[in-house]
């Protein structure tokens, strides 16, 4: 975070050394308010200080806020996680398959933290947050990313792929709120932010799975907002409303060279925006697309 707060050095005498060959280290968490919003004794700057014996300061290192991104692949996903680590938050990053989170993680180092989950199975994402509490400390920011388009319209969608949209989209953000939520409760302040899609607003043909996982979601966000906004949780929900620019659509789908596309880092800093408003003006819902895409096509 970095901005805000100042620490004071204590008139203390140093500690003296310890007797009997023992060297022990000692670490101290410190608390210091800060006004960038929220009352200033909900939001802190961690510093944590490791002393050894003789009071030599060993090391000095800023927490900032603890974000989780549910559902990171190459594309958005990456870009959010990207933003949240240039911000300074340290990153728990959820997704099925292991290999592509553990490679952003060796590329943005100790603050992010790949955490291979199912977000369909309520044990597996239990065990996520826990492992984020553990290791970077309790959330703060959850961005309910992770959706799945499958089957091709009423009759060629089976049951199991109908299903399992829902699972991985509506009961996977359900389970990830429940989590988050009573840390964010205890801290007073917390931002969770829902990725839509213009089926969110309009059905697609052929994708009733997906369509109507979206509108579920939708719901979620909205009935979510009415009971956490006065706990001081912002809740909003993100409608990407056109394809967004990624290696993976430029290989299945082959754009030309004028077709309106959405940019990742430039949806990552809308995302950003959300979670950095002042409370007295928060957003529900915003839409996204380029400036040349028709509106819900």
């Amino acid at each position: 975070m970095g901005r805000g707060g100042a620490l004071r050095r204590s008139n203390a005498a140093a500690p003296r050394p310890y007797h009997r060959g023992i060297r022990p280290r000692i670490a101290f968490i410190l608390s210091i308010p800060l006004t960038l919003r929220g009352p200033p004794d909900v939001l802190v700057a961690r510093l944590k200080f490791v002393a050894d014996a003789k009071g030599t300061w060993m090391t000095v290192r800023k927490q900032g806020r603890v974000a989780i991104v549910v559902g990171v692949g190459s594309g958005l996903g990456a870009a959010l996680v990207r933003k949240l680590a240039k911000e300074g938050c340290s990153i728990g990053m959820f997704a099925r398959s292991p290999e592509f989170i553990g490679e952003l993680a060796a590329e943005l180092g100790a603050d992010a933290l790949a955490v291979p989950t199912d977000v369909s199975d309520i044990k597996q994402v239990a065990a996520g947050f826990r492992k984020v509490r553990q290791q970077l400390g309790p959330a703060e920011i959850l961005i309910a990313h992770a959706s799945g388009s499958v089957g091709e319209g009423l009759m060629k969608t089976t049951p199991e792929q109908f299903e399992r949209s829902w699972r991985v989209a509506v009961l996977g953000a359900f389970l990830c709120a429940r989590q988050a939520v009573p840390d964010m409760v205890k801290l007073g302040a917390g931002a969770i932010v829902f990725t839509g899609a213009t089926s969110s607003v309009r059905g697609r043909g052929g994708a009733v799975a997906f369509s109507s996982a979206k509108f579920a979601v939708r719901g979620l966000a909205q009935s979510l907002a009415v009971e956490l906004w006065p706990k001081g949780i912002h809740v909003a929900h993100v409608i990407i409303d056109g394809v967004i620019d990624t290696p993976s659509v430029h290989r299945t789908y082959k754009p030309s060279a004028r077709e309106p596309l959405l940019k990742p880092d430039a949806i990552a800093e809308a995302y950003w925006s959300l979670i950095e408003q002042e409370r007295s003006a928060w957003t529900l819902e915003i839409d996204l697309r380029p400036n040349k895409e028709a509106f819900f096509e």
